[in-house]
């Protein structure tokens, strides 16, 4: 039998060529950014800050990772920020993935009264001064309680995950395991979980992602400077560098405008150093838990 041949018009042609173009575009916009902060975390500060160094490294050194490494309170907020992440990401799955499930099963009585109360919060929340007043009276100023429990649950992956439970868990496992006189609590923990790895890892992602790069919460509970999570010391930087650039633009004479100068191109190459730093975990991991985020976006795209 001869292999059937698909020839392309010129439009498919034109189209293909389009769309390469268009990726290719769309990869230089995305990539240079990145390149751009690797290469000035690698770079000499004062070719960075006079725009000599627009791509490639120029003056290599790696001060700024060294002056990161010294520095205590970089490493102080790197195991805050993964003891907040591990944490958090274990009380929202503990959260999410049971009200998930409760929410996909058409016998739970009162599912869509619930399911409506939980979209309300969606649209409508409390406030920032009600908010920080209700984690006051609680107790949990300066504590790990206020960064995790407020954002103990997202509605919106609670609705992803339940999508993943109607979609993926068939109504028959349900009916098999009760007539091997399986509970409710034996059937979630025995049979459904094990099935649910692609959901629960994204849930994971999703959710550890968002702990890592959060600081507001911290900005606004937090006054200990020993419990901030990478991201505030980042911002410290960040605000640092913003005060000696201000300052070095004033008026002051001589020396002291070199040493402000110096010191500013220090703070600039440290930043760029501690954004590596602070990136790497979350692009080690997500290779490893790709092919379960893709499953996670066409969760419910498709059925049959």
């Amino acid at each position: 039998m001869a292999a059937s041949v698909i020839r392309e018009s010129k439009r498919d042609r034109l189209y293909l060529m389009f769309n390469y173009v268009f990726l290719a575009l769309a990869l230089i916009v995305v990539l240079y950014p990145v390149l751009y902060i690797v290469s000035a975390s690698i770079s000499d500060p004062k070719y960075v800050s006079s725009g000599e160094m627009w791509l490639f490294p120029k003056g290599l050194t790696l001060k700024g990772y060294g002056l990161v490494f010294d520095n205590p309170k970089i490493w102080t907020g790197y195991g805050n920020t993964i003891m907040y992440t591990a944490i958090g990401t274990l009380l929202n799955l503990v959260v999410t993935l049971p009200a998930a499930y409760a929410l996909s099963r058409t016998d739970f009585v009162g599912r869509k009264f619930f399911m409506g109360m939980f979209l309300v919060t969606m649209f409508f929340n409390g406030g920032l001064i009600p908010s920080y007043l209700l984690i006051k009276n609680l107790g949990l100023i300066n504590s790990i309680g206020a960064l995790i429990l407020p954002v103990a649950a997202s509605v919106w992956n609670i609705i992803v995950a339940r999508t993943f439970f109607e979609s993926s868990i068939p109504k028959e496992l349900h009916e098999a395991a009760y007539i091997d006189g399986c509970t409710n609590l034996k059937l979630f923990r025995l049979i459904i979980i094990p099935l649910s790895a692609p959901i629960i890892a994204v849930m994971a992602l999703f959710y550890g992602v968002n702990h890592w790069n959060s600081y507001f919460p911290a900005l606004i509970y937090l006054n200990d400077e020993t419990k901030y999570p990478l991201q505030m010391v980042l911002r410290q930087i960040l605000v640092l560098q913003e005060m000696s650039a201000e300052t070095t633009g004033a008026a002051v004479s001589g020396d002291m405008a070199i040493a402000m100068n110096n010191k500013a191109e220090i703070a600039a190459l440290v930043k760029y150093a501690v954004i590596i730093v602070s990136t790497l975990p979350i692009i080690a991991v997500y290779p490893f838990l790709q092919r379960y985020f893709v499953q996670g976006v066409m969760i419910g795209s498709v059925k049959g």
